[in-house]
């Protein structure tokens, strides 16, 4: 149980220092988003295959990559542009409403998607679905004609991005690998970004860098590995759940590091958007335990 909960509490709490670090860098200009991405990954890189090293050398038996070639690329893919995506938003969001837009849009894609598929939605789970909606058109609303609409759009397609990376990886059979193959493959847009620093040149400051390399390594590289080593003790609906905790953390993150403040427009929209989404894991949880029952 101690193992359980100290690994599920490292892992959230890595996923909000996400937000936290990348608000840090980009509040005060000390880094380009562009740099902060390229870095970001990059050194996530560095930390997956020095962790996969690690496992070749305690595993008997060669670890192997369980998709195909275009699935790594895609969801490589799907990854870079979450993190630039991601990096770009924070420019304009505060970080609570960042992660809260972000995690909304991971789970709402991830919705869409089911239904798209087939799966069957009750009363309860649309009501979920209409409230969570209705959560994020209320947050940016009435700032409709500030930049902060553009980091909504931005921060709303690093959700999708990440909800469609999440979706390419519910299959794996050997997650560690997969995660290190897909940040290896985004090597082809991390040229492209080095074409744009080289054009357009760079902002970078050691407190941009720094944070860039504890985003990636510690929070993205470590974070995920500790994500996956929590997963196995908990369902997919639990899982779902917890993460909903993310912005909440992400928030207080904000007020003590950043010195943001929580505003009532803020707590509102993120009981809507939260309150939502977990009428629709509940509901989905409580059908289908019905219907398990009723067999």
């Amino acid at each position: 149980m101690f193992k359980m909960l100290t690994l599920t509490f490292f892992s959230l709490l890595a996923l909000a220092a996400n937000s936290v670090l990348c608000r840090l860098a980009l509040g005060d200009g000390s880094i380009d988003p562009v740099s902060f991405t390229l870095i970001r990954l990059f050194s996530g890189i560095l930390m997956l295959s020095l962790a996969l090293l690690f496992l070749r050398r305690s595993q008997p038996k060669p670890l192997s990559v369980s998709r195909s070639l275009a699935l790594r690329y895609g969801a490589a893919f799907m990854l870079f542009l979450y993190a630039i995506a991601f990096s770009i938003a924070y420019i304009n969001l505060d970080t609570g409403i960042g992660a809260l837009v972000l995690f909304g849009s991971v789970q709402l894609t991830m919705i869409i998607n089911g239904v798209i598929k087939g799966q069957h939605l009750h009363k309860v789970e649309w009501l979920g679905l209409l409230l969570a909606f209705s959560g994020l058109i209320y947050l940016v609303l009435p700032k409709l004609s500030t930049p902060s609409l553009s980091g909504f759009i931005l921060m709303a397609l690093a959700g999708i991005a990440w909800g469609f990376y999440t979706l390419m990886g519910r299959g794996s059979t050997t997650p560690m690998t997969d995660t290190a193959s897909n940040f290896i493959y985004t090597w082809p847009w991390l040229l492209l970004l080095v074409l744009w620093l080289i054009f357009n040149g760079a902002e970078l400051q050691s407190k941009g860098v720094l944070l860039a390399l504890a985003s990636g390594g510690i929070t993205s590289g470590l974070g995920y590995i500790v994500w996956y080593a929590a997963l196995k003790y908990y369902s997919a609906t639990q899982a779902a759940v917890l993460q909903l905790l993310v912005p909440v953390l992400a928030a207080f993150g904000g007020v003590i590091f950043i010195a943001e403040t929580i505003s009532l427009n803020l707590i509102m929209a993120s009981i809507m958007v939260l309150g939502g989404i977990f009428l629709v894991i509940a509901g989905r949880w409580y059908f289908t335990r019905a219907v398990e029952k009723s067999v």
